[in-house]
């Protein structure tokens, strides 16, 4: 044990260990209301967003390095239970094939729409039914790339706070505002908020470029399957594709919001440029 941890723990019927496992199950996840932080990558980025663990276990025999000190340092002074944990141990509670050492527990992502603090012409993803969390996390990467102001997941398929999502969007969860909601509630926000509502989908003959994003605009994104509600593809101020070149005859979800948002980040960035 060394100068950081409180216990050691070496046992693999250790209850805290059991208590970690539980953890991929949402409903264990709702009941204390806390998410898994696992990684390097991520867990700097929930440091550097105010994301404070309330514990924090760690294994140096798979440290690779990269000063994983500073965030134990940094867990510890923002109160996290410190734990050691032995090989086999943190083997058993990582989900990773090929886990680096670190795994938090922080509290969940819970914002609601009246949270958010939107500027001029803000850029927002409004995600409908997503049911891949692989999916939902590349697609909050992207958002993240893209300077997005906020990502609003609408009647979920799947929990923002499941392992895989802060997996896939390398932590970038806990750097875009996001929100769950339904969609009802979201399109009288966005509404109320003058946002203009582009719908992707394949069903229109008018193209992503055809049209200005230089507003505040939120693209709505549905399921690969099934596409948008009714609700959402009547609503929406204007309709769009992607047009499709080869035989294929949609795009993966995530790549197509990728598509959709640095379409506005060009247009936004000549605007400035000619401005």
């Amino acid at each position: 044990m060394d100068k950081y941890s409180n216990q050691l723990i070496t046992s693999l019927q250790n209850p805290r260990v059991k208590d970690v496992v539980k953890l991929r199950k949402r409903s264990d996840r709702d009941e204390a209301g806390l998410l898994l932080i696992e990684g390097y990558r991520e867990l700097k980025r929930a440091l550097d967003n105010r994301w404070n663990p309330v514990a924090l276990f760690y294994c140096r025999e798979l440290f690779q390095g990269t000063n994983e000190d500073d965030l134990i340092e940094r867990c510890c002074a923002g109160g996290a239970e410190i734990l050691e944990c032995t090989d086999p141990v943190f083997r058993k509670m990582a989900y990773r094939d090929r886990p680096d050492g670190l795994l938090a527990l922080a509290p969940q992502v819970k914002r609601s729409l009246g949270d958010l603090q939107m500027g001029p012409s803000p850029l927002l993803i409004v995600a409908e039914s997503i049911e891949k969390p692989g999916n939902l996390g590349t697609m909050l990467r992207s958002a993240d790339a893209a300077g997005v102001d906020a990502v609003v997941v609408c009647d979920p398929c799947t929990d923002v706070n499941n392992p895989n999502v802060v997996r896939a969007s390398t932590g970038t969860l806990f750097t875009v505002p996001l929100v769950e909601t339904t969609s009802e509630e979201a399109l009288a926000w966005l509404k109320k908020n003058g946002i203009q509502i582009v719908a992707a989908t394949p069903h229109t003959t008018v193209e992503y470029t055809d049209i200005d994003l230089t507003r505040g605009t939120a693209f709505v994104m549905g399921t690969e399957q099934y596409g948008l509600s009714e609700l959402w593809m009547k609503q929406a101020d204007q309709q769009v594709r992607i047009p499709m070149l080869g035989q294929a005859d949609s795009l993966n979800v995530a790549a197509a919001t990728t598509i959709l948002l640095y379409e506005a980040v060009r247009q936004r960035r000549k605007t400035k440029t000619e401005a």
